[in-house]
């Protein structure tokens, strides 16, 4: 919606794992260091922990974009609710193996192996990325450990990549999980940026699209309650920015400062999070029956929203008049032309 107006080529601030926005802060440098080392080794594990939005997943995928795909074959599994039966047939299926409801865990182990095994004489390498790993229980993971015991006289069959939030590491540190920390050949904790890596991150997805800074810019304080409210994860970050371009979009602002960015932050906050009841207004008892949302505070708020929603209906009607007057105008010349 605000690309043309800001003249870029897309949106900078998607919400999805993509890698031609990769930006290698000092973190994410480093991590990437990891995982080409674990990928080298070609067997084992590699974990790879950070906090929620931290960048794990766009990691990987841009590890993965970089080697040459015809020497891999990658299965990816992102739902991680499942029992041990289960998740043999979620690998088996995420490498293209049949796995019907009836077939047993030997017959789908004996489909993995050979399907291994044929990948290996092709000169190919599996790979299996596992995201969201807290959630696995400690059977399952030790049900992925077995499955790295399949090889060769010379290589591993399987390596396997562990993407979790920092609670996985509890998982990893229990007594019985001993012989599958004796696997893991590389780790590292996704930590979030520090403000001057938020800024040039917010720079670089910018330029991505085309950014041109007399179109679009943010003042210093603008990109410091940015990374105030974000914390250095980029999740949260996108999330803001994309908020703050279409409230930028909508009122015809060009140039961003704190003021607005506070008010985006104010909006989420009160979209997601516990609306705080405003200064002066006095507390009213509830009749008997009468839900809370019906409480004194809400009134005030509504009131508040409502104002804002009226405000950006103005802006909107003013963009669709200047966008009906353009084609007017279009077409009178276009009359004259004939």
């Amino acid at each position: 919606m605000y690309e043309t107006y800001y003249g870029l080529s897309g949106r900078p601030f998607s919400l999805r794992p993509d890698p031609h926005f990769f930006f290698g802060s000092k973190g994410h440098t480093r991590a990437m260091a990891y995982l080409e080392y674990g990928l080298s080794q070609g067997e084992g594990f590699i974990v790879v922990t950070g906090e929620i939005g931290a960048g794990k997943t766009t990691l990987v995928r841009t590890l993965f974009q970089q080697i040459e795909s015809d020497g891999f074959v990658v299965a990816h599994i992102v739902n991680t609710q499942l029992n041990c039966d289960d998740t043999l047939k979620m690998v088996a299926s995420c490498f293209g193996l049949p796995c019907e409801d009836g077939a047993s865990k030997p017959v789908i182990l004996a489909r993995l192996e050979t399907f291994l095994r044929g990948c290996g004489a092709q000169g190919k390498r599996a790979l299996l990325v596992i995201d969201e790993a807290q959630n696995l229980t400690p059977r399952v993971v030790e049900e992925l450990r077995m499955l790295s015991n399949f090889q060769t006289d010379s290589e591993s069959l399987l390596q396997t990549f562990l993407l979790g939030q920092p609670e996985f590491r509890v998982t990893l540190h229990r007594q019985d999980m001993q012989q599958l920390r004796q696997r893991v050949i590389a780790s590292y904790h996704l930590g979030p940026m520090d403000q001057a890596d938020t800024q040039s991150y917010v720079e670089h997805r910018l330029c991505t699209v085309g950014w041109q800074d007399d179109k679009l810019s943010f003042t210093a304080d603008a990109q410091a309650a940015i990374y105030a409210y974000s914390g250095g994860i980029p999740r949260k970050t996108n999330h803001l920015c994309d908020r703050l371009l279409l409230m930028g979009f909508l009122e015809e602002i060009r140039h961003f400062t704190a003021a607005e960015v506070q008010i985006v932050v104010q909006d989420i906050e009160q979209e997601f999070g516990q609306p705080v009841q405003p200064e002066g207004i006095a507390a009213v008892a509830l009749d008997e029956g009468e839900t809370a949302i019906f409480s004194n505070q809400y009134p005030a708020l509504l009131d508040e929203r409502i104002l804002r929603v009226e405000k950006t209906l103005g802006s909107v009607l003013s963009v669709l008049k200047k966008i009906v007057r353009g084609q007017a105008v279009a077409n009178l010349s276009v009359d004259n032309l004939e």
